[in-house]
């Protein structure tokens, strides 16, 4: 899948789904960074916190590339859509949403413990000037074990309610796969990675060794948040990104 330029933000990014993209990348002379808020925020609060923290360090609301929400509870479809209506809502008014084209890279997932509510920001990242010496970096998109294309996600989901050991197996290699389509995609791999982020509540650890250790798919180690995937069906989801500079604001 080709790449395409995103010039107010100074970045590249992987066409997806309204909603989303499958992934950014730092355009030349630009690097990527990422900010976690020390705590949640609802929505709107999130996207006037962004507004501010990048005027203050000097940057185009275009530079905003990527997303890490969390929200109460899994979605149904219809409410899924729903919610991302309202999400893009913002982004159509900072110009970077246009023609159903959304650059923006995004996660977004439900904390099985003590859930938020409202949905709120997590985290998100940005681009700022690049002397050239440090990493340019990417952020690859979140992705369930839903498949591409037409119908449900009941029609789409890999082993749909199947939480055994084999079941589990196929769902983690099939994201796991698909971030290796979206990282080469992107022009990267496993060993330019340096933050893996995977989504469940399953006990996958006796799938770890063999289908994310022996992939090279953590080579930063592993950061497991006991959470879901946003839509209801789904059991299992990763992120990955390979940054130099990462903060708390």
């Amino acid at each position: 899948m080709p790449t395409q330029p995103f010039a107010g933000g100074g970045y590249r990014f992987l066409p997806g789904v309204f909603q989303y993209s499958g992934g950014v990348a730092a355009e030349p002379g630009l690097a990527i960074e990422r900010a976690r808020f020390a705590r949640l925020l609802p929505l709107a609060d999130g996207f006037a916190a962004i507004e501010a923290y990048l005027a203050r360090r000097g940057r185009p609301i275009g530079a905003f590339c990527a997303a890490e929400l969390r929200s109460p509870k899994q979605f149904t479809e219809a409410g899924f859509h729903a919610f991302n209506r309202l999400y893009v809502e913002r982004l159509t008014a900072w110009g970077i949403f246009r023609d159903g084209l959304n650059p923006v890279a995004r996660s977004n997932v439900c904390p099985a413990i003590a859930p938020p509510a409202p949905p709120p920001f997590y985290a998100f990242c940005y681009t700022v000037r690049n002397d050239g010496a440090g990493l340019g970096g990417f952020v690859a998109a979140g992705s369930g074990e839903a498949r591409e294309g037409g119908g449900s996600y009941a029609e789409r989901i890999v082993r749909l309610g199947d939480s055994s050991t084999a079941g589990l197996r196929d769902k983690v290699r099939f994201v796991a796969d698909e971030m290796e389509r979206r990282m080469q995609g992107l022009g990267f791999g496993w060993g330019d990675v340096t933050a893996t982020q995977i989504y469940t509540v399953y006990d996958i650890h006796p799938l770890l060794a063999d289908e994310i250790v022996r992939r090279g798919a953590m080579p930063a180690g592993l950061t497991w948040h006991y959470a879901r995937p946003p839509v209801e069906g789904l059991d299992f989801e990763m992120d990955v990104r390979g940054l130099a500079r990462e903060l708390v604001v």
